[in-house]
């Protein structure tokens, strides 16, 4: 019954029983979606998706982002290629315990469908987009760490809750979800990375239509014998159990009630944002390589002072971002090493520090070269200890114990919004500010297209 009953779930979510903080991380959520769209929407990636597919365009009732509404398209293919654009920086929200990125994939899909059938409130698009990423997060959570893409099912779950399906149809669209969901992590560093939420989105809209006009699935889709779950999750020893506690009514399950009745957990509270444009687990190096660098210059001192540079990490650093030698931008933003070197090199780690440019720099490469990176069990993902030791013999070192963007040290509105405006000033110009100024103010829109045009 766990299809069913997260799609019931969906269907029954009202915007009126929202907790106020909710509300916000959903408007927090869209406004870095938007700011990394617009940001991506010029990359290799998202250009040679647009100039491969569009010869393919259907009827143009959606916009591409960061053309401000001269470049319209079918709304399939919008979700496609604003899903990669948002995630090709890899700039894009991160839930932290799934390491799920699960934003793109949704509003990808709500915008594209937004705009077609006009007249969507803000109201009623963040409601579609808490239901989305509540079920996309505990959905991942039911069979951590086996598999984390489930972007395609959040869409589905979103775009159901927008065209007010019924139960039942939100259960097919589930399962029409759930039977196209994959990601290979060898894409990690190319194109291909940023195609998996723009697929994610543009299937989950799909899912939702067919099922909209009485298409079906298996209403089991999740939990059956050879659904979802077990084959993504075949080793995971306990998987009935868990998807009971995150797919029920347990402390960690779906939410029921509100108030001081209230059962469950919001995932979206525990959704973060990046301040930096690369895999998330590099973040504890590159902060505390940036306070080193800003050591260093207090002692007079540069990077070309340091003879090595030692640094213990969670397990999962060297699991996912182990590249030693990137060749590229993309490959830069899957590389602890290039990340600490950049921290160290320029004290900071914005976009132009992955660039291809900036990945073959030889200062940089020499910094990179002398960086080790050692596997500590007892370090929380959000940790790291860094140690230099200087040609003079002397060391600092540098203990992060929760990175910037983590959960305990989030990023403010006040820099979420300088992280939009360092991403969309060169494409929005004049339009910066009233863009900036409609997406933050989603929540009391009567038509979310007006935005989205702005973009």
């Amino acid at each position: 019954m766990t299809t069913q009953r997260l799609a019931a779930w969906a269907h029954d979510l009202q915007y009126s029983t929202l907790p106020s903080d909710v509300v916000q991380a959903a408007v927090r959520s869209f406004y870095n979606w938007a700011g990394c769209a617009i940001g991506g929407s010029s990359h290799p990636a998202a250009t040679i998706a647009h100039n491969s597919l569009s010869p393919f365009y259907g009827n143009p009732a959606s916009s591409l982002l960061g053309h401000r509404g001269r470049i319209r398209t079918d709304a399939a293919h919008a979700a496609l290629i604003n899903g990669i654009a948002s995630h090709v920086h890899d700039f894009d929200d991160t839930h932290l315990d799934t390491i799920i990125h699960p934003t793109g994939p949704v509003v990808s899909a709500l915008v594209a469908l937004a705009e077609w059938k006009g007249r969507i409130s803000g109201q009623d698009f963040l409601v579609a987009l808490i239901a989305g990423i509540e079920a996309e997060c505990k959905v991942g959570l039911s069979v951590w760490p086996e598999h984390y893409d489930v972007g395609c099912i959040g869409a589905a779950v979103a775009v159901s809750k927008l065209l007010r399906l019924d139960q039942v149809q939100t259960a097919h669209a589930i399962g029409i979800a759930a039977t196209q969901v994959t990601g290979l992590r060898e894409m990690f560093g190319s194109h291909t990375k940023s195609l998996h939420p723009g697929r994610a989105s543009q299937n989950g809209l799909l899912a939702a239509l067919l099922a909209s006009n009485g298409y079906t699935s298996s209403t089991n889709a999740l939990e059956a014998k050879r659904g979802w779950a077990n084959v993504v999750g075949a080793t995971k020893k306990d998987l009935p159990e868990s998807l009971d506690e995150w797919l029920g009514t347990s402390r960690n399950g779906l939410v029921q009630g509100s108030g001081s009745e209230m059962m469950g957990r919001w995932e979206i509270l525990r959704n973060s944002f990046k301040p930096f444009p690369c895999g998330i687990v590099c973040h504890p190096v590159i902060d505390g390589c940036i306070q080193l660098h800003q050591e260093l210059q207090a002692k007079g001192q540069s990077c070309k002072d340091i003879e090595i540079v030692h640094a213990q990490v969670h397990p999962l650093v060297l699991e996912l971002t182990a590249k030693r030698a990137p060749k590229d931008g993309l490959e830069g933003k899957f590389s602890v090493f290039h990340g600490g070197a950049v921290g160290l090199v320029y004290g900071r780690a914005a976009p132009s520090q992955y660039t291809d440019e900036t990945v073959q720099d030889s200062e940089v490469i020499n910094i990179r070269d002398r960086i080790q990176a050692e596997a500590e069990p007892a370090l929380q993902a959000d940790e790291t200890q860094i140690q230099l030791t200087l040609r003079d013999g002397s060391k600092l070192s540098k203990h992060v114990q929760h990175a910037v963007g983590s959960l305990h040290v989030p990023m403010t509105d006040e820099q979420l919004e300088a992280k939009f405006k360092d991403q969309c000033a060169a494409i929005l110009g004049d339009d910066l500010e009233r863009v900036s100024q409609a997406c933050w103010q989603i929540g009391s829109s009567p038509d979310v297209a007006e935005i989205v045009q702005l973009m």
